[in-house]
């Protein structure tokens, strides 16, 4: 016996099934495009280390070892926060490689070279109390441009070290302390942000 054409689906129904299909496809796209593998851990970590090199920064009795205290620092936090990116990185997407993951190198790298090479010029110039400001603005920067392509409170930390580098600039008797407050009590504070929001 021969029916009759099926009905078509309840309206409602297929409304709610396409906003079901276009959320997954937004977040889908958002894990794609967005590096979550700041590691907020490694920010405390980093953050407690430069508290440690500013207090020993503060017992030298010559420039050149003030330097060396903080090239030092510089070294360690570097393998700090390249060793649990990674590690997050492959934790919450499969491998340290993705494309934001690249994407947030190559963006973070240049104003971080940049203020190695000033690090040299500075000095050389004997212009070593610009040095923190120059430090600060720089990484900021860094932040700020690799951050494009993470959660939002990167950039936004960015920005703090920029403006802390901008007074460290215009005020370098504020230097040290503006070490302490930008490396040290900014990468704290942000990565335990970071880690209760966004996983470790």
């Amino acid at each position: 016996m021969a029916t009759g054409p099926t009905p078509p689906d309840d309206p409602t129904a297929l409304g709610d099934r396409a906003l079901e299909n276009l959320s997954f496809i937004r977040n889908t796209m958002e894990r794609a495009t967005s590096f979550t593998g700041v590691p907020g851990w490694g920010g405390v970590a980093m953050g407690c280390t430069a508290l440690v090199a500013t207090a020993v920064a503060g017992r030298t009795t010559t420039p050149q070892d003030w330097l060396r205290v903080w090239l030092v620092e510089g070294v360690v936090a570097f393998l700090i926060g390249a060793w649990s990116l990674g590690r997050k990185s492959r934790r919450l997407q499969g491998t340290a490689f993705t494309r934001p993951a690249r994407q947030f190198f190559l963006s973070f790298a240049p104003p971080v070279l940049a203020g190695a090479l000033l690090t040299a010029v500075l000095w050389q110039a004997g212009q070593a109390q610009l040095l923190p400001g120059t430090w600060l603005l720089l990484y900021g920067t860094g932040v700020v441009t690799g951050g494009a392509f993470s959660v939002r409170a990167v950039p936004l930390m960015g920005v703090v070290l920029i403006l802390i580098g901008a007074v460290a600039l215009t005020w370098p008797a504020w230097g040290a302390a503006g070490l302490a407050v930008g490396f040290g009590a900014v990468q704290i504070a942000f990565g335990l942000y970071i880690a209760r929001r966004h996983g470790g």
